[in-house]
């Protein structure tokens, strides 16, 4: 980081809702309800994995519109919100196939729904009188200048990024205790085939990949995770100590199944690979 330069976003100041694309669906004091893809109201601690979010300082990596940042405050947490700007590119996935002018086009489409979703997240923040702090970046970059957090949340993050393992590994590093990850439970051939192995005695982690060269979609998402995978991920990184949960939300494609793991600390923070570094205890 450049010297004099901050990590923290400025606030913006955002008034329209036409300006503004809603990743939850929230009810926003000046402004009402407004629909969004997901609808986790009266939900949100299920979906967290019942997180105790008092006194806690939490990254909420990939906090979209803000509902759960929101959210985590008023349980008493003091939020960083992370997530990337129009200024970042994301993990896009890179049909060949597209051709120069669809995939310009499409990217630039999906440049504009960032604005407007972290146009939303300004919105919401200023009308719920948030007091989160905001950093933009890369989610394989995340800046060691957020300082430590005793809770780290993905909340249906991981299947956006091409690297998960990475994405994880880089905000882990920074948290002391808990780590809550969120994401969409596959689809039925995987859970069942996750199902059936479990039975038979294979524990073993699986995925799936989701973008197919017939269809060119998605654009934004590329694994189907399980909660397994998710699990062996953990215990990589220090969190040994894990519990699964599985819930059902709404959403605009209809029901849809999620699993929420929550990881609890093992093992020391190593800040850098092969160099382990002192757990001092304090932030």
């Amino acid at each position: 980081m450049q010297s004099g330069r901050t990590i923290w976003a400025c606030p913006r100041q955002v008034t329209d809702l036409g300006d503004c694309f809603f990743y939850h669906t929230m009810d926003i004091p000046g402004h009402g309800h407004v629909e969004g893809e997901w609808d986790l109201r009266g939900r949100e601690s299920e979906y967290l994995g019942g997180v105790s979010l008092k006194g806690k300082r939490v990254l909420d990596v990939g906090a979209a519109s803000g509902f759960i940042s929101f959210y985590m405050e008023t349980q008493g947490a003091e939020v960083v919100a992370y997530d990337l700007s129009d200024e970042y590119e994301g993990d896009w996935v890179p049909y060949a196939r597209l051709g120069d002018d669809l995939y310009r086009q499409r990217f630039q489409e999906y440049k504009m729904g960032i604005k407007k979703l972290n146009n939303a997240f300004w919105l919401a923040h200023r009308a719920n009188r948030s007091k989160a702090r905001v950093v933009y970046g890369s989610v394989y970059e995340i800046p060691g200048e957020i300082g430590k957090v005793d809770v780290s949340v993905f909340g249906s993050v991981l299947l956006h990024v091409r690297d998960p393992f990475l994405a994880l590994q880089n905000a882990l590093r920074l948290t002391r205790d808990t780590v809550v990850v969120t994401d969409a439970w596959g689809s039925r051939h995987l859970r069942y085939l996750s199902w059936a192995m479990d039975k038979l005695g294979f524990h073993r982690p699986l995925t799936s990949f989701i973008p197919s060269y017939e269809t060119c979609y998605p654009t934004v998402a590329w694994w189907a995770l399980s909660p397994q995978l998710l699990k062996s991920f953990l215990g990589v990184l220090g969190f040994e100590k894990t519990k699964v949960t599985y819930s059902t939300y709404a959403s605009r494609w209809g029901k849809r199944r999620n699993f929420t793991v929550v990881g609890h600390r093992t093992h020391l923070i190593n800040d850098e690979p092969g160099h382990p570094a002192p757990w001092d205890g304090g932030r």
